[in-house]
């Protein structure tokens, strides 16, 4: 039996490897096991003892912070803009699929807020607010600020799928007698739709994570993201901790189901 031996690079490769994922998850990680700290324990290791007493802290009156408002902020906020974005960056991705004089320019213009520090962003919203004399709110300002950081992704995200995307299956449809309408209906839209789907979470998580650009338009009230920001300044209790780990959980569940759901529609199509 012949074994082949592995090159230099992959190793170096595969060093690097492991420690990206020492950096990314070893903090994450930190955050988990403390948030399972004992009623006396404190913010740093070593544990005393283990308990769930602060996940279910967080379910009482703080004397700072405000979770249960904030999620619900930051969800509802998450699926506006998810919606938008899937919408407007599907017609996007119909509309250049035909040449138009102006096209690319306003692929530039679209795709242009990447390149702007999210903070800077955030500070123009806000202060052309201030000047048209309108109150900076998460569901306007802050809104309108997370669609500069979505729609660009959903709109890149969506031009790769219909550069590969055979017009031929269009020209069949409309052969057997099928309006424009009936073809992107029962053609287009089945073989397009994992991608739409994914086009939504990127939206969501993009929105629902946020923070640079929600700093100065979110108004009065803040986003988890914002709230939790806040709370690391005066909260001295390892609840930090748990609402750190439960959110965390919540982004996996929403992304562990997208992409289960993503795979059914694939099978139901290869099956179909």
């Amino acid at each position: 039996m012949n074994s082949e031996k592995r090159s230099r690079e992959f190793y170096v490769l595969a060093v690097f490897f492991a420690l990206f994922v020492v950096f990314l998850y070893g903090p994450l990680s930190a955050i988990v096991i403390l948030s399972f700290q004992g009623e006396n324990g404190g913010l740093t290791f070593p544990l005393n003892g283990v308990s769930l007493h602060w996940f279910a802290n967080l379910f009482e009156q703080q004397a700072v912070g405000d979770f249960g408002g904030s999620f619900r902020r930051s969800f509802a906020l998450g699926l506006m803009v998810m919606v938008v974005t899937v919408v407007v960056s599907l017609l996007a991705g119909l509309a250049f699929r035909r040449k138009f004089w102006g096209a690319t320019p306003l692929f530039y213009l679209a795709v242009a807020s990447l390149v702007v520090p999210s903070i800077i962003v955030s500070l123009g919203i806000g202060v052309l607010f201030s000047q048209l004399g309108l109150q900076p709110a998460w569901y306007t300002s802050g809104f309108g600020a997370h669609l500069t950081w979505t729609l660009p992704f959903g709109v890149l995200i969506m031009f790769a799928v219909f550069n590969r995307f055979s017009p031929a299956y269009e020209e069949a449809a409309r052969d057997l007698g099928a309006s424009s309408w009936q073809s992107f209906r029962h053609v287009v839209l089945p073989i397009i739709l994992p991608s739409l789907i994914g086009v939504g979470l990127f939206g969501f998580t993009l929105s629902y994570d946020e923070f640079a650009r929600t700093l100065m338009t979110s108004g009065t009230y803040n986003t988890l993201p914002l709230e939790i920001y806040g709370m690391t300044t005066n909260v001295t209790t390892p609840v930090l901790y748990a609402l750190g780990t439960v959110t965390t959980v919540f982004s996996l569940i929403v992304i562990g189901g997208t992409l289960a759901l993503i795979v059914g529609l694939n099978r139901r199509h290869i099956r179909g």
